[in-house]
């Protein structure tokens, strides 16, 4: 069988199980009259980073939506909590965080869905120092002004490394600051280190010659989610079915395609293709229903957070699940 029957097929499988899990239920638990309605809009929120910038990039989801009549709006984001803040308040549909924003925004109260997610991909984040700096291990970052973008994946990253160290949070100086402010003070050494997640982490390494201390592997899985509005996904189970096969096909083009996806990122990102193509190579391809281990898995770093006081409540993560008996275990 060729590579690529077998990623017909692989596509196939996932998507068949993604329409399961999001939409089959849903509709056939929905009054007629609300599956008539057609949603004339999907607004899409997205990173410098991962599937949904290479799906932006090809313009194929706005090909097979307008077939439906469906246009799409798309809006950028510098992180993962402030894009789950416009989904919140309702200035986006859909989008794609790592692991802590969408346990921060549970914990506040925004009604979100997991609809689902790409494989672990721990390489992708990691803690950097200035490429002088006589920081060489975790256990150096005890005392130290550490940069991060507060409720980020990055977030829990730091909270294993220095668990893994011996070092209580409380004994470092968190300095909470977006990635491009972060940047700005790694670079004039106001800060000693710096938690972040690729393709800024590749800028640093390339541009900067950033030193990894640690990156996520042994430490976190660092899963890439997909995340909609409990309303949106309740309402237009059609157009996240035809959302999740689109970024299926692309993740199948990408996985077989590197030199093009750094062609494609550079384009939409603005950054030098030596960057994107280092961030690239770290991907994780292949969107799956979110399983009962990934769920497992969001519990953890919401009860790592609980712990600290870092959320203001305790969370059940299966909550944020769309109401479908077979969605945890359709995926694996």
């Amino acid at each position: 069988m060729s590579n690529r029957h077998e990623n017909r097929l692989s596509r196939r499988t996932t998507v068949g199980l993604l329409f399961a899990a999001v939409a089959g239920v849903l509709a056939s638990s929905m009054p007629m009259a609300v599956q008539a309605q057609a949603q004339p809009e999907v607004r899409i929120g997205y990173q410098k980073y991962g599937t949904l910038t290479l799906l932006k990039g090809r313009g194929t989801l706005e090909k097979r939506l307008s077939e439906q009549g469906v246009t799409v709006k798309w809006t950028e984001f510098p992180a993962g909590p402030v894009l789950l803040e416009g989904l919140n308040v309702g200035s986006i549909d859909f989008g794609t965080v790592g692991e802590a924003p969408p346990i921060f925004a549970q914990a506040a109260g925004a009604n979100l869905v997991y609809v689902g997610n790409e494989p672990a991909s721990p390489g992708s984040e990691a803690i950097v120092v200035p490429k002088g700096s006589g920081l060489r291990t975790l256990s150096d970052l005890k005392g130290k002004k550490i940069a991060l973008n507060k409720g980020s994946n990055v977030h829990y990253l730091l909270l294993k490394a220095l668990e893994k160290a011996g070092i209580a949070y409380s004994d470092i100086q968190p300095v909470y600051l977006p990635p491009a402010d972060a940047r700005a003070a790694f670079e004039r050494g106001s800060v000693d280190a710096w938690a972040i997640w690729d393709p800024f982490l590749a800028a640093a390494e390339k541009q900067l010659g950033a030193r990894v201390l640690a990156d996520g592997k042994g430490l976190v899985a660092n899963y890439q989610f997909y995340l909609a509005s409990r309303q949106y996904a309740e309402k237009n189970p059609e157009i996240l079915r035809i959302v999740l096969d689109e970024i299926a096909k692309v993740d199948d083009w990408g996985r077989n395609n590197p030199d093009e996806v750094a062609t494609v990122l550079s384009a939409q990102t603005g950054l030098s293709r030596d960057v994107v193509a280092l961030a690239a190579s770290r991907y994780a391809y292949g969107v799956k229903p979110v399983s009962v281990d990934v769920i497992a898995s969001q519990q953890k770093v919401a009860d790592a957070f609980s712990s600290l006081k870092l959320i203001p409540k305790p969370i059940v993560v299966k909550d944020a699940l769309l109401p479908v008996k077979q969605l945890a275990t359709s995926g694996k």
